[in-house]
Parts: C-alpha cells; structure tokens; sequence
C-alpha cells in the first residue's frame, strides 16, 4: 500500500529553467538573480533584446538575456513579472509559446496617488485570472506578489525569511511553483487557494507598500501554524 500524499510532498524541481519576461525590471531581475543562484537556467525577457541581454551581464551567474518570445519558448516554466499597464498585450502576443507551460503570473495591479498605493479593479478580477482568460492553453498560477524586489537584489541578503503565497486551479502546478519558491534561500511555497483568490492576494501588496513606507522596512509574509 502506497504512502498517502501530504500537502508537505513537494517535486524535485531543480532541473527546471524558467523565463522571466519583464525581467529587466527590479523584481524580475532580481528573481532572475535568485533562481540561478539556486542553479536553474534563467532567460531574462525584454521587449528589447539587448536591453535584456545588458541586464543579464549585468547580474552575470550565467543567465542570458533575449526578447520575450525566446524567454516564453525556451524555458520549462515562465513568470511573468510586466509592468501591469502592459500585461494583457504582452500575454496576448505569446500566447503560441506560452501553450501547455506553468505561467506564473507576479503581477500586481496598483495605482498611486498621494495617499499612497491602493488595488486597481481588474475586469476578470485579478491580474492572474486575466493571464488565464489570456492564454487557455497554459497552466496559470499566481505567486512570488510579496517578495521584495530590493532583498532580491542586495548582495548583503544571503536569504530572504518569508512565505510565498502560491494560487492556482492545477494541483500539479501549484505544487511545482510551491518547490520552486522553496528554492530561494530563507523562503516556502505555502498553497494560498484558487486562483479565483488572487484578488485579494495581488491587492494587499497595496498594504505591505504602505507598512514599508511607516516602518522603512521590506516587510514580507510568515503563515503561521502550517
């Protein structure tokens, strides 16, 4: 009789690469940065290919750099970390490469004003249910909206002590992004539900911003009891 699986059971998912598109960005670059410390192949992705490619050498660790189509075609696994204001055409344009991959979608819809950040309303509710309506074809899961893009890329922050929500409707999926987030130094995947709760998930950025500024922190997220 086999062992019963626990929500503790997680893949080997070193071999895995991955693709971030939107990777000249802080957040993206600086999870580029982590993962190929970690040892996985890193594509950064750019609108611009040698935009991209100056944004590898300049963190090095092997990771290369192209346009968004070779970063979405490539890799095993491809987060997305846009700019909100260009989410759905950039998804939209890739949606051939993007078919039958784990899509991880960190994007967080915010707007600013002088009271600082709040949540914008998303027409399919969340930036991640948008990237699913976007591309039928692909494995959407909504994760890494909490981690601090600034931790990610200071030489001095040997691991980052935080828990990365992970929401997604394919179990096998959100499993996988779960063990990948376990691979940065210091965090772990914990499941945060369907991806119908993204909303609330990409919209409490919107807080974590607002603790940052009172406390001059880079505050993140500890589930406690699991």
């Amino acid at each position: 009789m086999s062992e019963q699986k626990t929500p503790y059971d997680l893949p080997d998912v070193s071999g895995l690469s991955l693709g971030i598109l939107g990777g000249t960005g802080d957040q993206g670059k600086g999870l580029a940065r982590r993962f190929a410390m970690a040892g996985h192949q890193v594509i950064i992705g750019s609108r611009n290919a040698e935009r991209a490619r100056q944004a590898a050498e300049e963190l090095g660790l092997s990771i290369r750099g192209a346009e968004n189509a070779v970063a979405a075609a490539e890799p095993d696994v491809v987060i997305v970390a846009v700019p909100w204001e260009g989410h759905r055409a950039t998804l939209e344009s890739l949606r051939a490469e993007l078919a039958g991959k784990i899509v991880v979608d960190c994007v967080n819809p915010l707007g600013f004003d002088k009271r600082g950040a709040f949540a914008l309303q998303v027409e399919e509710g969340s930036a991640a249910e948008q990237a699913a309506a976007v591309l039928p074809d692909s494995r959407v899961v909504a994760a890494f909206h909490h981690v601090s893009a600034k931790l990610l890329l200071d030489p001095e922050v040997a691991e980052m002590e935080l828990d990365v929500l992970v929401l997604g409707d394919d179990r096998e999926a959100t499993d996988t992004v779960q063990a990948l987030a376990g691979r940065i130094g210091g965090m772990r995947g914990i499941y945060g539900g369907r991806l119908r709760n993204a909303r609330q998930v990409e919209a409490f950025t919107a807080n974590l911003i607002s603790i940052n500024r009172r406390y001059k922190a880079h505050a993140g997220l500890r589930v406690t009891d699991v």
